[in-house]
């Protein structure tokens, strides 16, 4: 889905705000972050505070889509880290409870 994707054929105005809020604040970021070796002018708290934004506003437009958080990308020569095990929901009685009638 691209960043102008949202519910529905349309966008809502919500969505376009959210997508415009995140590519200015990233803007804003690319453009006051200095060269490697130079010191940040932001403060530890405002760059915090730029994070948990970006976290929100994330947040916010998976909500409008209805997604859940991006899947990690899997690699050829490395297999997916977790499986998939099914359960089967039939009967709620242990299996054992059959054999203890049977010897009453």
């Amino acid at each position: 889905m691209s960043d102008n994707d949202a519910p529905g054929s349309q966008p809502t105005l919500e969505y376009r705000i959210l997508v415009q809020l995140r590519q200015v604040l990233a803007a804003v970021v690319r453009d006051v972050t200095p060269p490697p070796g130079l010191r940040n002018p932001l403060s530890e708290q405002t760059i915090e505070d730029i994070r948990a934004a970006f976290a929100l506003i994330a947040a916010r437009e998976r909500e409008l889509r209805g997604d859940a958080p991006p899947d990690l990308p899997t690699y050829r020569d490395r297999g997916p880290s977790a499986r998939i095990v099914e359960f089967d929901r039939g009967s709620a009685e242990p299996a054992d409870a059959d054999r203890d009638d049977d010897q009453d």
